[in-house]
């Protein structure tokens, strides 16, 4: 499946072993797992500094040229690559599949998904234009989008293909260049990905990869010649890229984790808000930051919570559409069922147990949905990122309650009502404190045009979201220009 076993950075349109290859010593290699059998399917190398700096310069060499062209132009090279990345969806879910651990249709779900944002891209050319306006008599001011230049890109292993996408396609339309830093932990599917690319025509240089830990983060955030730098992974490193970015006066958008809330009215539907539930926190196993991890039931709710049971529980662990994947690693592992065996020990139900998958298969890294019925509001399952297949339910005595639950919590993500009623809805809409937000809907990923972004700890830096129209504004500048032609009479300092 793969072109490669021992992963290459990818340089000015060609695959190159790290500088440190040719030194003594060699260079060094993390082994790649897949989390379906826990099997070494390839090695990533360690990446330098030093290849950060080749990567750097075989960006900022191709800007002038590719800057200089029209977005028109640009735009029609990402034609070519949406017709590339349909006839690879089903090779690119594979690898997903392989390398991440999805089920099937989730992984090709996911490259379907950052279509989308490549199909955004392809609109730039009617929507970027700038504004025209006659400010006075005889003078009209317009402005244009103007590229940054080198660009930098650090995505999260959770969604190999859909996150770099979230960021690659518009970031290029508009002119820049850029560097991607794919999780070491999933680094093969983009390697297909940019071979795509250089087929579909992107000039060398427009588009690098760069492998590694935090050694090639931390060199992109500080080399001057990099313009922006976005990421996307834990809100405690997420602050830190943006504070290292602040001090340098750099451009940033990191984006953190999550902790969701969901709220249950009376007079929800209860077929489909369980079936919703179930699908939002077991769904790509709960490694999503857009996933349910915690259901405030207004009063006692005991038939919503019988189906979600019922439902949860009748999952199975594989990877075919409607199967549970494992999660990625052993010590994601440790930490889920960590979080389930203290919320047990504080005297929390467990609904449903997902840990028995855990022995049950001895290969690869699993942990099975798990639904834990809380009565401490300490519990540290009801505040924490988890990062897997756990829901927790707490009932609470009313709306006012419910809120003042959601808003103290520090992230931002997102948040989700479940109601008939549309003043509920509307009542709960203006009050949560997220940025991306449900009505019986509990993975509310917003779709382009509209951006993806939270509030609070889930976003740092610029004050932007990271795809659609906050795309569009991140990855460039306005210039303005005024201009006057003819003189006027009886002109003042304003004409």
């Amino acid at each position: 499946m793969f072109s490669q076993t021992n992963i290459r950075n990818w340089i000015n349109g060609q695959f190159v072993d790290p500088v440190s290859s040719s030194a003594q010593g060699g260079a060094q290699y993390l082994p790649v797992t897949s989390p379906y059998n826990g099997q070494v399917i390839g090695q990533v190398p360690l990446s330098t500094a030093d290849d950060v700096s080749k990567a750097v310069e075989a960006a900022k060499a191709a800007f002038p040229a590719w800057s200089n062209r029209t977005l028109k132009d640009r735009a029609g090279i990402l034609i070519r690559f949406h017709s590339l990345l349909t006839q690879h969806a089903d090779q690119l879910a594979d690898m997903v599949v392989l390398e991440h651990g999805k089920n099937k249709a989730e992984a090709l779900a996911s490259v379907l998904k950052g279509q989308e944002t490549v199909e955004y891209a392809l609109s730039l050319p009617q929507v970027a234009q700038g504004k025209n306006l006659e400010v006075s008599r005889g003078i009209t001011c317009y402005d244009t989008r103007v590229p940054l230049g080198v660009v930098a890109s650090v995505v999260p292993f959770n969604f190999p293909v859909m996150v770099p996408m979230w960021t690659l396609p518009i970031a290029i339309a508009m002119g820049n260049t850029m560097i991607l830093k794919p999780s070491e932990k999933v680094p093969f599917t983009m390697t297909r990905v940019v071979e795509l690319l250089k087929e579909a025509g992107l000039p060398d240089g427009v588009v690098n990869l760069v492998n590694g830990t935090a050694e090639p983060v931390n060199a992109l955030i500080d080399h001057p010649d990099v313009k922006a730098v976005t990421f996307v992974g834990t809100s405690h490193i997420a602050e830190m890229v943006a504070q290292r970015c602040h001090k340098l006066n750099k451009r940033v958008l990191a984006l953190g984790g999550a902790k969701n809330h969901m709220i249950s009215a009376p007079d929800c539907n209860i077929e489909m808000t369980s079936t919703d539930v179930v699908n939002s926190f077991s769904g790509c196993s709960g490694q999503r930051c857009m996933a349910a991890t915690v259901l405030l039931t207004i009063g006692q709710q005991q038939e919503l919570i019988d189906k979600i049971v019922a439902k949860a529980g009748a999952l199975r662990p594989g990877s075919k559409a409607g199967e549970v994947g494992p999660v990625i690693d052993q010590a994601s592992v440790d930490k889920i069922t960590r979080y389930i065996n203290e919320a047990e020990a504080s005297g929390a139900r467990i609904l449903v147990d997902g840990r028995p998958w855990t022995k049950e298969h001895s290969e690869g890294f699993w942990v099975g949905p798990t639904v834990i019925l809380h009565t401490n509001k300490q519990d540290a399952a009801l505040h924490d990122e988890i990062f897997g297949p756990v829901l927790s339910i707490l009932a609470v005595e009313n709306a006012d309650e419910a809120l003042a639950i959601e808003n103290a919590n520090p992230y931002g993500n997102a948040a989700c009502i479940y109601t008939n009623s549309g003043a509920t809805a509307d009542h709960f809409i203006k009050r949560f404190s997220a940025g991306m937000c449900g009505v019986n809907i509990g993975v509310a990923v917003p779709r382009e045009p509209f951006s993806f972004g939270g509030w609070n700890r889930s976003r740092f830096g610029n004050h932007c979201d990271i795809t659609g129209d906050g795309g569009v504004e991140f990855f460039s500048t306005r210039r303005k220009v005024t201009t006057k032609w003819v003189p006027q009479e009886n002109a003042t300092w304003m004409s």
